[in-house]
């Protein structure tokens, strides 16, 4: 069995405080998320409290974005946020997701990894894809939206 991580971290240039609830509430996901972009017509649905843990993120869309669940599992305001990343289609996966937020000078490191096992049509996926370069695209992508929309909520 092959497992993978991505990994990708930014310094945002705000306090932890600012940028936490960003992550911690998917209502503000379509903020930031690179993948909010993929499919315009993607139907989503929330679910448990607005925020923290227990909070929850059901999303269905086109064949770039598939479909599958998100739910906060363990939030530790402002550093932590576990996320229990779950996908549906186009393959099923487990992929446990942590956001952490740490204190620089200049603002506040936040670090986006996802972990996970290549089984199954993963694995066949892994041999032809990099997961790291593919994901870690997105997490780039992500982490400067997340700057932006920190901005332009403090600016």
């Amino acid at each position: 069995m092959s497992t993978f991580e991505v990994r990708r971290s930014a310094v945002i240039p705000a306090a932890a405080e600012d940028i936490f609830p960003l992550v911690n509430d998917f209502h503000e996901w379509t903020k930031w998320s690179p993948w909010e972009v993929v499919d315009p017509g993607m139907s989503r649905r929330y679910f448990g409290p607005d925020a923290g843990t227990g909070a929850g993120y059901e999303w269905s869309g086109n064949r770039r974005a598939g479909s599958g669940t998100m739910e906060i599992v363990e939030s530790l305001p402002p550093s932590t946020i576990r996320i229990r990343l779950q996908f549906t289609r186009p393959f099923k996966a487990l992929n446990p997701t942590t956001f952490t937020f740490a204190p620089v000078p200049g603002g506040t490191e936040v670090t986006w990894v996802m972990t996970g096992e290549n089984k199954g049509l993963g694995r066949v996926f892994a041999l032809f894809m990099n997961m790291d370069k593919m994901v870690g695209t997105d997490f780039e992508r992500g982490l400067a939206s997340l700057s932006a929309a920190v901005a332009a909520k403090t600016g």
